[in-house]
């Protein structure tokens, strides 16, 4: 279905008088002015599609768009992939493109539209992950405060650092890996609402995850990490992004490191991603003018991989296998629906209530 509303609906060929939600008419079009711009409630942000938006393999994005009927197709030729919409919820459904690069653009192309009115939506970021089996198991869901870069550094190739060099990665504003002087953050790392996400988290840390033996099979590999091997569930913990897609026990403590070095020993790594950093710089922006209330963005990854080999398997191996297909996906796309929906659902239930006032 084409984006083609008009803001007073027919009954029986009769003008239905009840009130609609306002939608744009012909002067609406991409980059062009709007004299109706279509109210939005929630806005959910996946990252990306596997082959068609729905009837095939699920990728992030299509669990939405059928359960919750985004049947509105809306052209969106300054981002990655159309928007759907449904009028009835107001939820819009977005696809940025995988990378931090896309996601600022297409959440800034979306923020600046004049056919959305986004001052009151609250941003749902629901993306697939790797997952620390130090802290979860693949399936799990963990709703995130802090989101931190993991792309502006130094770096020495592994082959050519000091003895006494843990990593030859490290801060920009560091005379090496050992340099103990606190962080100076600029762009590093960012705390989205303390608050909302402990609210998310209260409400959903009960929702059952999907669970079968083919995860389960692949739990029980993780010999000696009791929280790997723990059916799916629900969880706070800190998000990582950054573009190269690394792998193994080593690169995890890293994250680790890199997290709680940012985060003053505030955050937890759990997830490591792509997207989060850039998409919420675009929000910050975005803010700034008036368009969203950064107040209103939440984050949740559910783990479709581990982010190092089980015992007894070497990184390469076991990333070049999950390459070929992640071994949570469809667990993982699954929990970001039944946990972001419990979110969606209570939102949807009391709109009148946080339309007003950001829960906490």
């Amino acid at each position: 279905m084409l984006f083609a509303l008009a803001g007073l609906g027919l009954v029986g060929g009769v003008a239905d008088a009840r009130p609609q939600a306002p939608a744009p008419v012909a002067d609406c079009q991409p980059g062009g002015p709007c004299s109706h711009p279509l109210p939005v409630r929630i806005v959910i942000v996946t990252l990306f599609e596997i082959g068609k938006d729905s009837g095939d393999v699920a990728g992030e994005f299509q669990l939405w768009k059928e359960r919750r009927h985004l049947d509105v197709r809306i052209p969106f030729p300054q981002g990655s992939h159309d928007l759907y919409y449904n009028p009835d919820s107001q939820i819009l459904g977005v696809v940025t493109g995988v990378g931090n690069i896309r996601s600022a653009n297409t959440t800034m192309a979306l923020g600046l539209d004049p056919r959305f009115d986004l001052r009151h939506a609250y941003f749902l970021v629901a993306g697939i992950a790797g997952i620390d089996p130090h802290h979860a198991s693949i399936g799990s869901a963990a709703w995130a405060r802090f989101l931190v870069d993991g792309d502006l550094a130094h770096e020495i190739d592994a082959r050519e650092i000091p003895a006494d060099w843990k990593t030859g990665y490290f801060p920009r504003d560091k005379k090496g890996p050992n340099d103990t002087s606190p962080p100076k953050p600029s762009g590093e790392v960012f705390e989205i609402n303390p608050a909302l996400r402990d609210w998310a988290y209260t409400l959903t840390r009960d929702v059952v995850l999907p669970d079968d033996p083919h995860i389960a099979a692949e739990r029980a590999r993780y010999v000696g990490y009791p929280m790997a091997q723990r059916p799916p569930f629900v969880l706070t913990g800190d998000n990582l992004a950054a573009l190269t897609f690394w792998h193994g026990a080593k690169m995890t403590d890293w994250a680790a490191d890199w997290v709680r070095y940012w985060t003053r020993g505030q955050g937890m790594f759990v997830t490591s991603a792509m997207e989060e950093t850039g998409t919420y710089q675009a929000i910050l922006g975005l803010d700034r003018i008036g368009r969203v209330d950064k107040n209103r963005f939440m984050v949740l990854r559910a783990g479709s991989n581990y982010t190092m080999p089980p015992p007894g398997v070497d990184a390469a191996t076991y990333l070049l296998r999950e390459n070929e297909g992640y071994a949570g996906l469809e667990a993982s796309v699954e929990s970001l629906y039944r946990v972001g929906s419990k979110v969606v659902d209570e939102l949807e239930a009391h709109w009148p209530k946080y339309e007003k006032t950001v829960p906490q």
